[in-house]
């Protein structure tokens, strides 16, 4: 969840400091990508150090007194707990670990806590000191509830009463009018890419694949399907108007959620997302997190300056790259395919080898990277890190591909 809101995102970008940033970025030729050297190729990577790190990182999120909430529970971000909850059961497997870790344990022990105590327990944000937060936490929350359950319970096959219960609360808060409709009430704090404007489509993706990935057929279940079908109208009504980003949440919630997508649409977004790598294989936060408006002012001040007007870098970074290769796996890219491959020799050789993470930072603030928050995106990156990496080991399937390389 949010440190801060960055609500004079906009007076920033447009001052004198964007246009002058702007103007040196272009000067020194680095529009097209400003990454130009090489990574060096390795073939190996550390799970243990990965491990060791997003395990670190679970627990001091749940024990920093910002996270905390009521009832002795804490927030799931989607910056550090969601992908936690996502990555570290698969990385269990890998590791050949007989149990969960402490960490993961009590994380799921917080969600269903909060699942069961749904109409006691107060909301991630209150509407006290904020705008229509009550709602917005609750949507946010049902959905990675639901996720974070169903992910948890898609390895032993079995679906409980408290996932069902998650799937109840999500389904409820569903909206049915307006321009949202299928969607959820989604927190907003002008943070990209978890909490802006934008982000109640990457909301909906995250609900797409929790029901995606629920064991037990549970996307068969009749009583959803009305619920299921104004879902699929939304994300395919709204997806031409969003960011890279987004559409590669929902090109790897519609690997997990059958008939979501139609094929057209999922090879259309893979070529967008093969179109956004840059000459060093990896991918660049800033290039996917907006929309992409032309040559406009916006445009190109959203590509290079954060909302508190600091510069961005212009090289890749891991939340990026580790997300698009996710999206391109799961969408059934073949694993000869050129790019895909630099995309995984991109990760292989930036893994921190003392620590065990994926660098990355924010776009909205700039915050040291060795700082406890300053690691809010190397945490996503790390966990999503882990997922493609683990994924592209496994024994190839017979997965139909929806694109291939320009290359």
């Amino acid at each position: 969840m949010p440190v801060e809101r960055c609500g004079e995102a906009i007076a920033m970008r447009a001052g004198t400091r964007g246009i002058v940033a702007l103007l040196t970025c272009l000067a020194a030729g680095t529009m097209p990508a400003c990454s130009r050297s090489a990574a060096k190729t390795s073939n190996s990577w550390d799970p243990r150090a990965a491990a060791a790190y997003l395990d670190y990182r679970e627990g001091w999120w749940m024990r920093w007194n910002p996270s905390a909430r009521d009832h002795g529970t804490f927030c799931v971000s989607c910056h550090t707990a969601l992908p936690y909850a996502l990555a570290r059961p698969t990385l269990r497997a890998a590791l050949g670990e007989r149990g969960p870790a402490e960490n993961e344990r009590q994380l799921i022990e917080n969600v269903s806590k909060r699942v069961r105590m749904w109409n006691e327990i107060g909301p991630y944000y209150s509407d006290q000191g904020y705008d229509h937060k009550t709602d917005e936490s609750r949507g946010t929350e049902s959905v990675l509830n639901a996720l974070v359950l169903a992910s948890y319970e898609a390895h032993n096959g079995q679906l409980s009463d408290d996932t069902r219960a998650a799937f109840d609360n999500m389904w409820a808060l569903q909206q049915t009018a307006g321009d949202g409709r299928g969607s959820w009430p989604w927190l907003q704090f002008d943070q990209e890419p978890w909490e802006a404007k934008d982000s109640g489509f990457y909301g909906a993706a995250l609900a797409a694949m929790a029901v995606g990935v629920a064991p037990g057929n549970y996307a068969s279940t009749p009583a959803i399907q009305d619920r299921l079908a104004q879902l699929r109208d939304y994300v395919n009504r709204e997806s031409e108007a969003q960011s890279t980003f987004n559409r590669g949440f929902l090109l790897w919630a519609s690997a997990k959620l059958p008939g979501l997508l139609a094929p057209e649409r999922q090879k259309e977004i893979t070529q967008e997302i093969l179109s956004k790598q840059q000459s060093d294989g990896g991918w660049r936060l800033a290039s996917i997190a907006w929309k992409w408006d032309g040559w406009s002012l916006r445009s190109l001040v959203n590509m290079w300056l954060r909302a508190d007007g600091t510069p961005l870098e212009g090289k890749s970074d891991g939340a990026a790259t580790s997300l698009m290769i996710l999206a391109l796996q799961e969408s059934g890219v073949p694993r000869d395919n050129a790019q895909l491959k630099r995309g995984l020799d991109w990760l292989m050789s930036n893994q921190d080898v003392g620590e065990g993470f994926w660098p990355a930072s924010s776009v909205n603030k700039r915050r040291h990277i060795s700082s406890d928050t300053g690691r809010f995106m190397s945490d996503a990156a790390t966990a999503y890190a882990v997922l493609a990496l683990i994924e592209s080991g496994r024994p190839t399937n017979a997965v139909a591909s929806v694109s291939k390389s320009p290359n």
